[in-house]
């Protein structure tokens, strides 16, 4: 059961962290959305329509530059919440470009959580709560990213049980 009002998961698609938040999206009932790569491109899915075919509510960017997708997502939601192994953002490149994005571009709330940590869901649910509230909203999108499984094998099974936890109650 979701305890926001409303909430909607927004992310790129790619394997790892994205395709956890997908998945879990589509497990928990929520809505998801979100920019990806001209093509559908994905590391696992480089040819059209790529990871489209899976999820038809992502929508192409211009350009097939990852950044794009990046920029695009952060720009699009009200916050983001990057998940990774750890607390060390500049780890993962793709990882520290959506906190800049967040935090120095388009100025959004933005949480770095440790899935590895079992006390994080909790806290992660209290800030997503806690932001919502805050922004003065009753509907939330929330962008959600981190590692690709390549950079960080494991990640995707990692992410999916922290988001469900998360955002179960």
């Amino acid at each position: 059961m979701n305890p926001f009002p409303v909430l909607t998961l927004r992310t790129g698609g790619q394997t790892g962290v994205d395709r956890a938040a997908l998945d879990t999206a589509i497990h928990l009932g929520l809505p998801y959305t979100g920019w990806c790569p001209r093509g559908g491109w994905a590391e696992d899915r480089p040819v059209g329509p790529g990871i489209r075919k899976d999820y038809p509510f992502l929508t192409e960017t211009p350009s097939d530059r990852t950044q794009q997708r990046t920029a695009w997502n952060v720009r699009d939601a009200h916050a983001s919440l990057i998940l990774i192994p750890g607390t060390d953002v500049t780890a993962f490149g793709g990882s520290e470009f959506t906190y800049i994005m967040a935090r120095l571009v388009f100025l959004r709330p933005c949480l770095v959580a440790d899935i590895r940590d079992p006390s994080d869901p909790s806290g992660t649910r209290d800030w997503i709560a806690h932001t919502t509230a805050g922004l003065g909203l009753t509907e939330l999108v929330l962008n959600v990213a981190g590692p690709r499984e390549t950079e960080s094998k494991g990640v995707y099974s990692a992410a999916y049980r922290f988001l469900t936890a998360t955002l179960t109650a």
